[in-house]
């Protein structure tokens, strides 16, 4: 099941995603020393193109693919990104097209091993492969006890779907032609009103799970979440929520 590739999901994805995809580039460019913009990056798994907007600061053209037609629907139209309705673990490119491959918040729903294979095909020798994600941990400063209802009560009504491990590891790459040279964690605070925090709650793939698959209608979810979250915030307009944002530098070594 893709759980991106519903309209409905997409249509909260473009409402409800963050863009925080600009700290990460800022990261890159100062890892590989970057004076001058590349010629041609890649974004695999662009959703509705917030990475590959963040990619201008590095890269003068763009392409983004995404396996999910709707998602792409909502990415914004610009001249230096071309966005192209395409799987990873095929990408419809010649060899050594790219001088970069980012991947955003997609690693742990591919066959790496298949995309890997692709992504050494079609990146110039020598050059890089970055995945990145962010991840909500649920700790705030203002609620303390947030993380555990979101442990408690959240995750237990909405469990995570089955999928690979979100980080990467040196035996992840080993044999692929990559080598795994760095990894940094960031972390980075988010702002969210009650309905803010709502909106983004329901991009996340345990909500799309139970509403795509069948089980929720989302105006109860919605409610619900509504319901659970707003006693989080009284007294406040607003409160800050910590992301854990790791990045994995990944070389060509053919």
């Amino acid at each position: 099941m893709n759980f991106f590739a519903f309209k409905s999901a997409a249509e909260r994805y473009a409402v409800g995603r963050l863009f925080f995809h600009t700290i990460v580039i800022a990261r890159v460019r100062e890892f590989l020393s970057l004076t001058e913009l590349l010629a041609r990056a890649l974004d695999v798994g662009c959703g509705t193109g917030l990475s590959s907007v963040a990619l201008k600061e590095i890269a003068s053209r763009i392409v983004g693919i995404d396996a999910a037609p709707s998602m792409i629907a909502h990415a914004p139209t610009d001249a230096r990104i071309n966005y192209s309705v395409a799987v990873a673990e095929r990408l419809p490119f010649c060899e050594q097209a790219f001088d970069l491959i980012t991947l955003s918040q997609v690693s742990h729903w591919l066959d790496r091993k298949v995309f890997f294979a692709e992504a050494r095909r079609v990146l110039r020798p020598g050059r890089w492969l970055i995945a990145y994600d962010a991840y909500f941990s649920a700790q705030t400063i203002e609620h303390t006890d947030f993380q555990m209802w979101h442990e408690a009560i959240y995750l237990k009504n909405y469990p995570s779907p089955p999928r690979s491990p979100v980080a990467l590891a040196a035996e992840d790459v080993a044999g692929t032609g990559f080598q795994l040279c760095e990894e940094e964690r960031l972390q980075h605070t988010i702002s969210f009103t009650v309905e803010q925090l709502v909106e983004y709650l329901l991009t996340q793939s345990n909500v799309i799970a139970a509403v795509e698959g069948g089980t929720k209608e989302i105006g109860e979810v919605r409610d619900w979440l509504t319901k659970n979250v707003t006693p989080f915030f009284a007294g406040h307009d607003a409160a800050g929520f910590l992301f854990n944002v790791p990045i994995w530098y990944l070389q060509s070594t053919v």
